[in-house]
C-alpha cells in the first residue's frame, strides 16, 4: 500500500528550501504560491529525498472566490504519495504556471483543466481545448456556467 506523506511534514521540508513557497498545509496537502509551483514540483521530482516521478492527476476546483489546482504525486521508488494545491484568483483569466517541463504527462491534463474550467497554464507548449471545439463559449465545470441556474424539477413529478 502506498503511504501518504503528511502535508505538514512535506511543508516543513519545502519551507527549508523554499521559504516563501508554502502558504499553508494540513494533514493531507500542502498549498503553494502559484508562482512557485513549477520550481517546487521540479525539486520534488528531481530531489533524491523525494523522487516524485509520477504525476497521477491534475484537477481544478471552483470555489467561486478562487480556483484551486490540485496535483496528486507518487514516488514509485519510495512507495509514497503527496498532494499539492495552489489557488488562483479572478474569474476572467485565472492562471497557474505549467508543470509540463517537470512531468510530460501533465500536458493533456492541463489541457483538460483549461478546457473544462478555464484555468490557463502559462508556459504550456500547446494549451488548447481537447473535449470541446474551439469557439465554444464558457467552461462547463465552472459553478457559474449556467447563470442564472436552471430550476431543478424532480423526475416523475416527485
Amino acid at each position: 500500500m502506498t503511504a501518504a506523506v503528511s502535508g505538514h511534514d512535506l511543508a516543513a521540508a519545502l519551507r527549508e528550501r523554499f521559504p516563501r513557497a508554502v502558504m499553508d498545509s494540513d494533514a493531507a496537502a500542502v498549498w503553494l504560491t502559484p508562482e512557485s509551483v513549477t520550481e517546487v514540483c521540479g525539486f520534488l521530482h528531481d530531489g533524491p529525498e523525494h523522487r516524485f516521478d509520477l504525476l497521477n492527476a491534475i484537477s481544478g476546483v471552483d470555489y467561486v472566490e478562487y480556483f484551486e489546482v490540485v496535483y496528486h504525486l507518487t514516488s514509485i521508488s519510495r512507495n509514497c504519495s503527496a498532494v499539492l494545491k495552489t489557488r488562483c484568483y479572478g474569474r476572467d483569466d485565472p492562471t497557474v504556471p505549467s508543470v509540463v517541463s517537470v512531468w510530460k504527462g501533465a500536458e493533456m491534463q492541463e489541457c483538460e483543466v483549461y478546457d473544462l474550467m478555464g484555468i490557463h497554464f502559462s508556459g504550456h507548449p500547446n494549451l488548447k481545448r481537447i473535449f470541446l471545439w474551439e469557439g465554444f463559449q464558457g467552461y462547463p465545470l465552472r459553478r457559474d456556467y449556467l447563470e442564472p441556474p436552471l430550476p431543478y424539477t424532480w423526475p416523475h413529478g416527485g
